[in-house]
């Protein structure tokens, strides 16, 4: 089952040690360079990825959406905010988004109306790790069959929110 990520573009670039070098250089080549990497990681995790761009500044006629490399790219109106529109598609689609961003206002926004969230700097871990598993040419899975089941019991027995193991499965999806 994929799921419907939605990511705050800048957000993520500007918590990156990667993408923030590019961004300092040009803006669009920060873009392009996350686009680059979410194409990669898309080609291994088939999940419906949204990134929203700040488009307030943006010179009129530009396109508000736009589709690289199986990425979709979504650029907020002239005087709106990214914020907004990530607020917008939380109302819209709920308890099916998991949204990528570290804006506290956004975080609690999104888990009012079910979304699950992940910080960027996590997000970007896990990117990483995808596309150092796929040159590496393993999956996931591989690793998971060397795990040995034990009945050997580890911490307490204390049991998550119903709301903590939708957003931690989600998030194991990743």
């Amino acid at each position: 089952m994929s799921i419907h990520i939605v990511i705050d573009g800048y957000n993520l670039i500007r918590q990156s040690r990667q993408f923030n070098q590019l961004d300092l250089l040009d803006l669009q080549l920060g873009r392009e360079a996350l686009v680059s990497s979410l194409a990669a990681y898309k080609k291994i995790k088939p999940h419906l990825i949204q990134v929203v761009f700040d488009g307030h500044a943006a010179p009129t006629g530009m396109p508000r959406k736009q589709r690289l490399k199986g990425i979709d790219l979504i650029y907020s109106r002239s005087g709106e905010l990214a914020d907004t529109v990530i607020k917008r598609l939380a109302d819209r689609y709920g308890e099916s988004l998991l949204v990528v961003t570290s804006d506290n206002d956004i975080v609690q926004y999104v888990q009012s109306k079910g979304a699950a969230t992940i910080s960027s700097a996590e997000f970007e871990n896990r990117l990483m790790m995808a596309s150092y598993m796929a040159s590496k040419g393993g999956t996931e899975a591989d690793e998971q069959e060397s795990w040995k089941p034990t009945t050997k019991k580890k911490g307490p027995a204390r049991r998550l929110s119903k709301r903590q193991r939708k957003m931690r499965k989600k998030i194991s999806k990743l």
